[in-house]
């Protein structure tokens, strides 16, 4: 890819507003990404330190699909503060996502150098996932969780597997957070 058409279009990008669904940017991988935009070679196009959400459990994505999200820890009481029992009478699913990241890359060299960095900081769930127009790099943690959580307006699971699978999930959340640093460290 000819140099200044890599930075001409990561002038471009990074100068839109957040077009996420959260419309602001994630406070626990923003520091990383700003690391990542600094170097000539690297600029992000998504990111996320990882989240916990309940959503309705269909193939088809649209709109208002997300039923419960968080991007922080939370408590069994609070979990359940923030659903709204009405919701049940739908087929939902939770999940804890990990941390993933998004960055275009001006050549392979210097995807292979960002992949590398990444797996040292342990992101083993890492590559290259666009050659075409630009080389995008797709960096992803492991740690997740996903089961349904109600079908046909039954909730599927007692609280005290909830309790335990949001320990975990908040669990997963704080190693997420630890690779996001250990990556800004190597960078």
């Amino acid at each position: 890819m000819p140099k200044n058409n890599f930075s001409q279009r990561k002038k471009s990008i990074l100068s839109k507003s957040d077009k996420s669904s959260r419309g602001k940017w994630d406070t626990k991988i923003v520091k990383l990404c700003k690391k990542i935009n600094k170097k000539e070679e690297y600029y992000t196009t998504s990111s996320c330190s990882g989240r916990i959400i309940v959503m309705i459990d269909q193939d088809k994505k649209e709109s208002n699909l997300f039923k419960f999200v968080s991007h922080d820890l939370i408590g069994f009481d609070d979990f359940w503060k923030y659903f709204p029992k009405k919701l049940v009478k739908l087929n939902l699913k939770f999940k804890q996502e990990p941390c993933i990241i998004h960055v275009a890359c001006r050549t392979l060299e210097d995807a292979q150098r960002l992949l590398d960095n990444a797996k040292s900081a342990g992101w083993k769930k890492s590559g290259i996932i666009s050659l075409g127009n630009r080389i995008i790099v797709e960096l992803s943690g492991t740690e997740k969780l996903e089961f349904p959580l109600s079908k046909d307006g039954e909730i599927l699971v007692r609280n005290e597997f909830l309790e335990v699978v949001i320990e975990k999930a908040n669990e997963n959340l704080k190693k997420s957070w630890e690779k996001i640093e250990k990556l800004g460290k190597l960078i």
